[in-house]
């Protein structure tokens, strides 16, 4: 690829003849064009950029470090390599904590976010280092940061509120890199929920002539993207159908007391029964109810809920195992819920494919094949995309469409009053 350009380099002003008395002043050192690089993006034909992703989980960062040939919509890529990085257990204890604390301290924040900048940086780093790729060779960070709050607008009155951390300013210091940051915002300052992002890469990478593709991730939160074939960017669908793995992951830890952060394989739910009477009871949540655009966390189906969820479950006298099996139907439920509500008559689904931790999990797979027939429920990775790294991926291209100067939302998805250039750029050292 071309190298890095630098700016033009600004002749120092001239220092003031010094006063008598005073102390001589020393001309300020050379000023450059920190954002050269950023100014002349469009102008090269090849770009490597990394894009960093720690969903709702907060259980590992993913980075993927991606090559683009073109601009915007137009861009080729390739996958040049992924890492994931697991968050140790006290970080990811303070990032749940802080995520469902009803009164944070600044101090604890600020502290929160630094130490994800560091997080990412090392992520990066390491990334780059086992692709045996220089630092600066590279162009780009597509970060999205850690969501610690989120306030859809049907939570928050007319306007959604969002709230990324994990310091750009650290990231960018750390690596030498600049940064692309805090995408939803811009979102939401055009009306938009903030979320759900992805739609455009889905589109960009995953679109058919001949195929209706849905595609669905099971982070956190699970959301689904419905590409109709051949149809245009505008047309597609896109919304949070409800909790993905968060809830079960949260049963697990209390079942476990801390001791299990999530189900490995579906083991556990696929020893219990789903509760049919909670299960009912759950679903009649108005959150299911609502139209598209929509979006949903923690802050909904967060901790809280699950032990909710849980002591409800008690209650109807089911066993640990029978509440994370009903917290695995759950989420295949409300999936096919939101598809019945409001992609069926879009038309028809040809085949689902899947990415986010869910795939790992055996028992949730099978009850979605069983609650989306008769449509295929597939791996992403069928379409060449490893499913762990396509939410990298997709923020790698969300950041290559700023420095394009190009929209990164899709208004159809997120409910914007239009389509706006997302993230803030910091300019690497």
């Amino acid at each position: 690829m071309s190298p890095r350009r630098t700016g033009r380099v600004a002749a120092p002003s001239a220092a003031l003849p010094a006063r008598s008395g005073a102390r001589r002043q020393v001309a300020p050192a050379a000023a450059r064009d920190a954002l050269a690089a950023v100014r002349s993006y469009r102008s090269r034909e090849e770009h490597l950029v990394v894009g960093l992703m720690s969903g709702t989980s907060a259980d590992a960062v993913d980075a993927a470090l991606v090559r683009f040939i073109g601009l915007g919509l137009d861009s080729r890529y390739e996958l040049a390599s992924y890492r994931e990085t697991s968050l140790d257990d006290s970080l990811r204890q303070e990032i749940l904590d802080v995520a469902s604390a009803d009164v944070v301290p600044p101090e604890r924040l600020m502290r929160l976010d630094a130490a994800l900048g560091e997080r990412y940086a090392a992520a990066v780093l390491d990334l780059l280092a086992s692709a045996r790729q220089d630092p600066s060779g590279v162009e780009a960070i597509g970060c999205h940061g850690q969501t610690v709050r989120h306030l859809p607008r049907h939570a928050n009155g007319k306007e959604a509120l969002t709230l990324q951390i994990g310091s750009a300013s650290v990231l960018a210091e750390r690596t030498g890199i600049t940064v692309v940051s805090n995408f939803r915002t811009r979102d939401t300052a055009a009306g938009g929920e903030g979320a759900p992002l992805v739609p455009l890469a889905d589109w960009w990478l995953f679109r058919s002539p001949q195929q209706s593709r849905l595609l669905l991730n099971l982070g956190g939160m699970a959301n689904v993207t419905y590409l109709p074939s051949n149809r245009d960017v505008g047309d597609l669908l896109a919304f949070d159908t409800g909790p993905g793995n968060a809830v079960i992951d949260a049963l697990m830890r209390l079942a476990s007391g801390g001791l299990k952060n999530f189900d490995e394989d579906g083991a556990a739910a696929a020893r219990g029964r789903a509760g049919e009477a909670l299960l009912a009871e759950l679903l009649a949540d108005p959150f299911f109810a609502l139209p598209p655009p929509r979006s949903t966390g923690r802050e909904h189906f967060g901790d809280r809920y699950a032990a909710k969820l849980r002591e409800l479950g008690r209650g109807m006298g089911l066993a640990d195992d029978d509440i994370v099996a009903t917290a695995v139907e759950l989420t295949a439920r409300s999936v096919a819920l939101g598809i019945e509500r409001f992609v069926a008559e879009r038309g028809g689904v040809d085949a689902v494919f899947v990415s986010g931790g869910g795939v790992r999990n055996a028992t949730l797979f099978a009850a979605l094949e069983r609650r989306l027939a008769p449509a295929r429920v597939l791996p992403l990775a069928t379409l060449g995309v490893p499913p762990e790294a396509k939410e990298a991926l997709a923020f790698a291209f969300l950041a290559h469409q700023t420095l394009c100067g190009l929209p990164g939302n899709v208004p159809a998805a997120t409910g914007a009053a239009r389509a706006v250039v997302l993230g803030n750029i910091t300019p690497g050292g």
